[in-house]
């Protein structure tokens, strides 16, 4: 079974908080980007590489190929999922990929969302998305920063 330490919902992907704060409180040696679009984007792929930590290998999969691969990790890969949005957790979560926690730390706001947390924006298929994986078993936390206390994930279901 592949050694996933955490999953995270951050619009920014890799980016400064994940690099410096995330994954060095996580204890992580890999990052795992899923996402269909950056999979086949090789600058913002190298982008996200600088800012990416050291000590870290990066992977761009599209979605299916993390269904398809994440059990093929080493027991020595310490994995930190990042993903985008809810609908590809679930997608993720309903592929076999056996993620435990979900981390939401930022979801960008845009029409048709609604603010539900400091830095946490929804829509009605988000909703239903959270309470898909809750069901499934997924424990979800809000937390921007692993420094600051969590906020209450009942909004994400609303």
């Amino acid at each position: 079974m592949p050694n996933i330490i955490l999953t995270r919902i951050d619009n920014r992907l890799i980016h400064g908080q994940v690099a410096t704060q995330w994954s060095g409180a996580i204890g992580i040696n890999l990052i795992l980007v899923a996402n269909d679009e950056v999979a086949s984007n090789p600058m913002r792929q190298g982008l996200m590489d600088m800012a990416a930590p050291s000590y870290a290998g990066t992977r761009y999969w599209t979605i299916e190929k993390t269904i398809n691969n994440i059990h093929r990790a080493s027991d020595a890969q310490k994995i930190f999922i990042i993903v985008d949005n809810p609908q590809d957790v679930l997608k993720l979560v309903e592929g076999g990929v056996p993620i435990k926690q979900l981390n939401v730390g930022n979801m960008h706001m845009s029409e048709g969302k609604r603010q539900v947390a400091t830095s946490v924006a929804i829509d009605d298929a988000d909703a239903e998305a959270f309470r898909k994986l809750r069901d499934l078993g997924v424990e979800i936390f809000i937390q921007r920063t692993p420094d600051i206390a969590k906020e209450d994930p009942e909004v994400l279901f609303k």
